[in-house]
């Protein structure tokens, strides 16, 4: 029991000073990209990134324009967006004032829309 109130002060402690976005929520996501047929050059915000499929680590406070080339077919072109995580929200209310200025201000309550992106070359 003694060394529970430590540990929980501590976690206290961390969550009142730190968001919980901040604390837990990774910067990154990894993203996949596939085409069919196979082997599209994916471009993301102009920058090759290989050729499908291929998985790329995205930011998760941007957004994304990716095109897919390839060859004898068309270009696509799909967007990826973010959206703010409701539940870090609410931890972070739960938590005071401070956890939510953290958290709004370095961008961590973020969440990529997808993980996931195929499309059909034509």
């Amino acid at each position: 029991m003694k060394k529970i109130l430590p540990v929980s002060l501590a976690a206290m402690f961390l969550f009142g000073i730190l968001g919980c976005a901040t604390l837990f929520n990774q910067e990154e996501k990894e993203v996949g990209f596939s085409s069919d047929p196979e082997g599209a050059k994916v471009y993301i915000n102009g920058s090759y990134h290989g050729e499908t499929p291929v998985n790329v680590k995205l930011k998760k406070d941007k957004e994304y324009t990716v095109e897919f080339r390839k060859e004898g077919y068309q270009t696509k072109t799909a967007y990826i967006t973010n959206k703010v995580g409701a539940g870090w929200i609410i931890l972070d209310v739960l938590g005071g004032l401070i956890p939510v200025v953290i958290d709004a201000a370095t961008g961590e309550w973020y969440e990529l829309e997808t993980d996931y992106v195929k499309v059909v070359l034509d």
